[in-house]
């Protein structure tokens, strides 16, 4: 079951890089050459992501996998922003964090 958490983890990175890793290095760049860069990036995105969604959902419903990604997102996104971007968390980061756990509550609550 831990598995498909590691390659959503990683798949995760790669996502939160292709999708904002662009902003520190690359703002005087031509919009095309950036889209390219990206896209490279996600590629490496799809190939942790689609066998963690796939192996998965062997052992979690679509729902829960989809709260999981969430809170990876979220994580991993915190550490882009603090130890990549140095753009401080606030507490609103913090509030939203702790919604998610509720979702993660929720969503795994009648688990039988």
């Amino acid at each position: 079951m831990i598995r498909p958490i590691v390659l959503l983890i990683i798949s995760n990175v790669f996502m939160t890089f292709a999708w904002y890793g662009h902003l520190k290095h690359l703002k005087s760049s031509a919009l095309w050459m950036v889209v390219l860069a990206s896209w490279g990036v996600a590629f490496f995105e799809y190939c942790f992501q689609v066998p963690g969604n796939r192996i998965g959902s062997l052992h979690y419903t679509l729902p829960q996998l989809k709260v999981i990604q969430e809170v990876i997102t979220m994580t991993v996104f915190a550490g882009f922003c603090v130890f990549y971007m140095e753009v401080p968390l606030t507490k609103n980061f913090l509030w939203a964090s702790i919604c998610l756990i509720f979702a993660v509550f929720f969503i795994f609550k009648d688990m039988k």
